[in-house]
């Protein structure tokens, strides 16, 4: 698998290029959540009609939240097939979160029903999948089929930080969804951590060692929070 850069602004330059190869169903996968200091890593994978054309889907990280939930219902009604795929901040931390992200992607890819022949990958990294596959940077902005899963992982994790916020709402999840903000790392400072927090990581690791053990927290004046859905 070659792995590049691409320039041409076609959206479906790389759907087309290997449907004219003999693959008929070609997904785009990508994830959401990989820089945050809790919660899960979400992954999209998303196969869209041939020829099909979505105005306005992009990289997700382009559009803002109102857009982006309008066009994650167009995705849903338009897709031939979404899969998605979620890793708990636990196995985050167990076994790093580029093969956590890597492991969401596969299962994003393995819900879809029907069946891919061929994946093209958000970034420069392969998945651990037995499908034919093209790691392309910068994907969410070059195809059409990655730009509609990139929107589809980000507004799932969306929704699923605002339902933490109602288990933990004193870290805010609603407004920053677990990213490292001055807000929420001043949160992580008065309350500790809750469980969805993800201890291996630089600026959450801290207040685990500082309090002898990640499980407790004062966050809502207990003696410790509910578990992780997840």
């Amino acid at each position: 698998m070659r792995r590049e850069r691409a320039q041409n602004q076609d959206p479906l330059s790389f759907e087309r290029r290997f449907m004219e190869e003999g693959f008929c169903r070609i997904a785009g996968v990508d994830e959401a959540g990989r820089g945050c200091l809790a919660g899960p890593v979400v992954a999209a994978a998303v196969i869209l009609p041939r020829g099909c054309v979505l105005d306005g889907v992009t990289d997700s990280k382009l559009l803002s939240p109102p857009v982006r939930e309008r066009l994650f219902d167009t995705v849903l009604e338009q897709a031939v097939a979404v899969g998605i795929g979620v890793v708990g901040p636990e196995e985050i931390d167990s076994i790093n979160v580029l093969r956590a992200s890597l492991k969401a992607m596969t299962k994003a890819v393995d819900a879809l029903d029907p069946r891919p022949d061929l994946l093209l990958i958000d970034g420069n990294q392969s998945i651990p999948h037995h499908l034919p596959q093209k790691a392309i940077v910068q994907g969410d902005r070059l195809s059409l089929s990655i730009s509609a899963a990139s929107i589809v992982a980000k507004v799932y994790r969306d929704r699923l930080m605002e339902r933490y916020h109602d288990e933990y709402p004193c870290y805010n999840f609603a407004r920053h969804k677990g990213y490292g903000t001055r807000e929420h790392r001043e949160a992580l400072r008065r309350w500790g951590v809750s469980p969805i927090h993800r201890k291996s990581f630089k600026g959450v690791r801290e207040w685990v060692e500082q309090a002898g053990s990640g499980a407790q927290s004062s966050a809502d004046g207990r003696s410790g929070l509910q578990k992780s859905i997840f």
